[in-house]
């Protein structure tokens, strides 16, 4: 599709009326279903979550959970996905530029997620970002192959 659309890119919260965008897309992104406690944690995660409008067109999100731990926040990524004639072209990266900004602006501690021990394209971009592979947890998935999975981090320097 070309360089140069990134201008066309726009992020916007996810609240009530705009929810049915984000289950839609997990529906296509994802082999597993999201039950409600993830979509209210999306929710209530205000600034961290997002949704990615290509020319109006929803086309990407990234849904993020906070928590406390030791008296410090921390940020868990849920989910983060973009539709696959749109990758490539940044809107991921516009995405977690978002969620990282947010979390200097906010004096998070550190950002993680979960990673398929297969999934290297996603390894290889977070990676990017300075996320390192900080465990690996045997069984994690159930449903689907393989079963374990990475623990990717990001730590920030504590202001």
């Amino acid at each position: 599709m070309g360089t140069g659309r990134e201008a066309s890119v726009s992020l916007d919260g996810v609240r009530d009326k705009n929810m049915m965008q984000l289950k839609k897309l997990n529906t296509v992104l994802f082999p597993v279903r999201y039950n409600d406690k993830y979509y209210a944690d999306a929710i209530s995660s205000g600034e961290f979550t997002k949704l990615a409008y290509y020319s109006d067109i929803c086309v990407g999100a990234i849904a993020c959970r906070l928590e406390t731990k030791g008296g410090t926040m921390r940020v868990y990524i849920m989910t983060l996905g973009v539709l696959a004639p749109y990758r490539g072209i940044g809107i991921g990266s516009k995405l977690l530029n978002h969620v990282l900004d947010m979390c200097t602006k906010q004096n998070v501690s550190e950002i993680y997620l979960h990673v398929q021990t297969n999934n290297e394209a996603a390894i290889k971009f977070y990676k990017k970002f300075g996320f390192e592979i900080t465990d690996t947890i045997p069984d994690y998935y159930i449903n689907i192959e393989p079963r374990d999975c990475y623990v990717v981090t990001k730590s920030f320097a504590q202001i």
